[in-house]
């Protein structure tokens, strides 16, 4: 995340339902849910729970998202994040420790995000070669 200033916050405790637009840095710790739409940043802190479609230039997640979301410059998912949901972004960092069941799409904000599940599982036993592993398989979930 860039050192921007946030210039607004939804503090812990609170609650908003409906559309967000905003320049700058928005930073939630409470509760929202809709749509939240901008060229700005969005921090969706630890203490946030986040139900939205999502568009921002960059989006730094710490706490739980469910929605569909878009990125057009960086998103950020961190360990203490819970995210669920389809995501595009450009550039995606994953921190270890973090959940996220959904999609993901790599590349411009204009391609079309797949709305299924999917996670990464590990090989089956029977999926070795030569004494090595295959690499994890993304099946849909449930």
């Amino acid at each position: 995340m860039s050192n921007n200033e946030i210039t607004t916050i939804l503090g812990k405790g609170s609650s908003f339902e409906g559309k967000l637009t905003f320049e700058g840095t928005v930073r939630i710790d409470g509760e929202f849910s809709g749509q939240i739409d901008t060229k700005g940043t969005l921090v969706i802190g630890q203490s946030a729970q986040v139900t939205a479609e999502i568009n921002a230039a960059n989006i730094v997640i710490q706490g739980r998202l469910k929605g569909e979301v878009t990125a057009t410059s960086s998103l950020e998912i961190h360990a203490s994040a819970k995210v669920e949901g389809s995501l595009t972004s450009p550039s995606l960092m994953i921190e270890k420790g973090a959940v996220f069941d959904g999609s993901c799409t790599m590349g411009s904000a204009s391609r079309s995000v797949a709305n299924t599940s999917a996670r990464a599982s590990k090989p089956a036993p029977s999926a070795q070669r030569n004494g090595k592993a295959s690499p994890p398989q993304v099946t849909a979930a449930d």
